[in-house]
């Protein structure tokens, strides 16, 4: 599971708690706001200001579900959710684009169903005078307010949950404008532009909720970064001059950081740890470019089998695998077990070839292994008198591998052989 430094998890929950504070602070307004209109609307006999109060009161619930979101959304990675906890605050964010798609459309309704009763119907509306008007400015302004400082952190952040909830604050400034037009609309006698204009602020809020919930749901299916930023990232994989080529990209989002996967072509009869040690350099770089990079999984590929795509290489190969290590040495015994070289190997390194990665129909070599006998120095002068010839005389070591080719011949998996002799300061 991926881990974090100790000065990662200090700046997560700096961030964790500044998400919180302003949280609370916005909560704090709704309710004195929400509380203040209730009142006054009350007193001047106003029911879009009673509305409007109700409106701002109800948002309390969404600030104690994005509270709750916060808190759960960035504990650490565990056992049960080895990525971390982000997916919660893109469902938060779902959540609350799918809330504000429902107040757009309220807000709408109830526009259209009071503009036809105030130009059609009997219904009037008494005059709000400075109070009704004057409680709505102040409305206005805070919510506001708290809307540019919670976008501010949320874009600090980079967090779709806070932004959403920044839009769902706007969306209360909004309705207020239209509670406002009405108000004044009806201190001078056109009370039904009140209808209009909140037909007109659904539109808006609309639209944005819309937006906040498709981003979300993208990100819940793991849709891929834009083509041009994957683009950049495979660019700055191959500077890396040790990298031959980067395929098979794949990434996906959570909660404003970037998981990645990539499959990385090195040169192909590297060590193992020096195809790790490239790897991590890789990675390195691509952090560094990228800061959103969170975690990134390299597959290191000794050949390239980027044509056999994602799919192929997920779905068991027809073909039969290439036989592993154990298995190797066992048929080599076998065949070679009066051959003075194999009698004085001391080490044996293993080279595939074309493993599952030719694909059918193609006039590609078979996959093969290729074979390097490692010979130690003080090994070969303990050997046997033709082990010490295949030493010393090129044409009667050539000889013996020959032999030992043909020895192996039966062999379907078997590719060449070939000799390398370890001097005395490699065996230490």
């Amino acid at each position: 599971m991926p881990q974090s430094s100790p000065a990662d998890a200090a700046s997560t929950a700096s961030a964790k708690r500044e998400a919180q504070r302003i949280t609370l602070i916005g909560a704090a307004l709704d309710g004195v706001l929400g509380v203040a209109k209730l009142i006054v609307g009350k007193l001047v006999g106003s029911q879009a200001l009673i509305s409007d109060g109700i409106h701002s009161l109800s948002d309390l619930v969404t600030d104690a579900f994005v509270l709750v979101a916060t808190h759960y959304g960035r504990q650490a990675p565990d056992r049960s959710h080895p990525w971390g906890h982000e997916r919660i605050e893109t469902l938060g964010t779902l959540v609350l684009g799918s809330l504000l798609l429902a107040v757009a459309g309220a807000i709408g309704w109830e526009g259209i169903l009071r503009s036809w009763e105030l130009m059609f119907g009997s219904l009037t509306i008494p005059l709000p005078g400075a109070l009704g008007i004057g409680i709505a400015i102040i409305s206005l302004l805070g919510k506001e307010a708290i809307f540019r400082a919670t976008l501010k952190v949320a874009r600090k952040q980079k967090s779709k949950l806070l932004e959403a909830n920044a839009w769902h604050s706007r969306s209360d400034a909004l309705s207020t404008v239209a509670v406002l037009i009405g108000l004044i609309g009806t201190q001078l006698g056109a009370s039904w532009l009140d209808g209009i204009a909140a037909v007109v602020v659904g539109v808006m809020v609309g639209k944005i909720g819309a937006s906040l919930a498709w981003e979300a749901s993208r990100e819940l299916i793991d849709t891929a970064l834009p083509r041009e930023q994957q683009h950049a990232m495979r660019e700055c994989l191959l500077s890396l001059p040790e990298v031959r080529g980067a395929h098979d990209l794949r990434s996906r989002t959570l909660a404003g950081r970037i998981v990645l996967e990539v499959h990385l072509l090195v040169a192909p009869r590297i060590s193992v740890s020096e195809g790790h040690a490239i790897g991590h350099h890789a990675v390195a770089r691509l952090k560094t470019e990228f800061p959103q990079l969170s975690d990134v999984l390299y597959h290191i590929d000794p050949e390239d089998d980027s044509h056999l795509g994602q799919v192929s290489l997920a779905q068991p190969s027809r073909q039969q695998p290439l036989p592993l290590r154990s298995d190797i040495i066992a048929a080599l015994d076998e065949c070679w077990q009066q051959s003075p070289l194999w009698q004085a190997c001391s080490g044996l390194t293993l080279h595939y070839v074309n493993h599952a990665t030719t694909p059918a129909g193609t006039d590609s070599s078979a996959p093969h292994v290729d074979i390097l006998l490692e010979l130690p120095g003080c090994a070969m002068e303990a050997a046997s008198e033709t082990a010490q010839q295949c030493n010393h005389d090129a044409d009667s070591r050539n000889a013996s591998i020959a032999e030992m080719e043909r020895l192996a011949a039966g062999l379907e998996w078997f590719g060449k052989l070939e000799i390398g002799v370890m001097s005395h300061i490699h065996q230490r």
